[in-house]
């Protein structure tokens, strides 16, 4: 019988996994590739378990946890840096040493919980910035070469919540991540209008980069985007749904009906995830299945309780993405990665 998934994801459900291996020195990488998993089996890799469905029967291959730790700057010619981060730091211990030493360029993604390994994959962003708009380039590991590289931004096929290494899963592994921040005072000038509200400022502003990050974490707070340590939303993996594409004319219904349209980063009509869930009769609280509910305070999120089952937990998705597909059109797509056989 081996280690059982739910200790480590936050949902904290999942069987056992054939092998699970936790990785810890980034220098002994070779050696754990090629005289641990010498049968070219790549394996699931797993972060801070933050945005993972593990099965209740477990997981038949092998499992490296990704625990390497460490961030180191290197001094540029201008009021840049290059920060490096070991994939196994978790992004808040990255933002928030980047806030503290007077580093700009990832405030606004403070409180999201995961690795930094993770960010990249599904190109992790919040009130209008992105881990991809300082990523400058990453170490990874590639299963088909058995080797290590080097991507560039370019080769990353950034897009809203997507990537190369989420459109390939399995193909390559984040070893080291490598940002480029500048020194200032100030954050990065605000382009959400929902965060120039929540920090009443105009909209291009620049508060103070403290100001601004604590701003934010208070306001993921309020909305119940965070992942508090214990209460009935503790054992939950954020956002189940991405915000969907639609087209001009579903763009219309959505409005006229009271809801939230925007266009994301890369030109793309999308309505409100949350929204839409409401629009069909789902609310903060609601309970959805035997241990599955709506988190106390937002529909997007679910939480977890005794009785529930991995099982359980991916029949509400589909309940959940079908109601909004009948009563709309439109379709959802779940953001949990699932950890199942094939």
């Amino acid at each position: 019988m081996g280690e059982l998934l739910a200790d480590h994801t936050t949902l904290r459900l999942g069987g056992p996994a054939a092998r699970l291996l936790t990785h810890t020195d980034p220098v002994v990488w070779p050696d754990l590739t090629h005289a641990v998993l010498p049968d070219h089996a790549a394996p699931f890799v797993l972060g801070g378990g933050s945005n993972t469905l593990a099965d209740d029967d477990g997981y038949p291959g092998p499992v490296i946890r990704m625990a390497t730790r460490g961030i180191a700057v290197r001094p540029l010619a201008d009021d840049t840096v290059e920060v490096t981060a070991q994939a196994g730091e978790p992004l808040a211990a990255l933002v928030a040493f980047a806030v503290s030493e007077g580093l700009s360029g990832t405030e606004y993604l403070t409180g999201i919980p995961g690795t930094v390994g993770a960010a990249p994959v599904q190109n992790t962003g919040a009130y209008g910035q992105q881990i991809s708009d300082t990523l400058t380039r990453l170490t990874v590991y590639d299963w088909t070469r058995r080797q290590r590289v080097t991507f560039h931004p370019a080769a990353c096929c950034f897009g809203y919540r997507t990537s190369i290494f989420k459109a390939y899963p399995g193909r390559w592994t984040i070893l080291e991540t490598v940002l480029r921040l500048t020194r200032s005072a100030c954050a990065a000038p605000v382009t959400y209008q929902y965060l120039a509200h929540a920090l009443d400022i105009p909209l291009g502003a620049r508060p103070p980069l403290a100001e601004a990050a604590q701003g934010v974490l208070t306001d993921r707070c309020r909305r119940g985007l965070t992942l508090p340590g214990s209460g009935p939303d503790a054992r939950q993996a954020g956002s189940v749904f991405l915000n969907p594409p639609i087209t001009t004319a579903q763009a219309d219904v959505v409005r006229a009906a009271g809801g939230a349209v925007h266009r994301d980063d890369y030109g793309v009509l999308r309505a409100s995830a949350g929204w839409l869930l409401q629009s069909v009769g789902h609310h903060p609280g609601s309970r959805l299945a035997s241990g599955v509910f709506c988190s106390t305070l937002r529909t997007l999120t679910l939480t977890v309780h005794d009785g529930a089952t991995a099982a359980s937990f991916n029949a509400v998705l589909r309940s959940l993405a079908r109601d909004v597909f009948d009563v709309t059109g439109i379709r959802l797509l779940p953001e949990p990665v699932r950890l199942a056989a094939a």
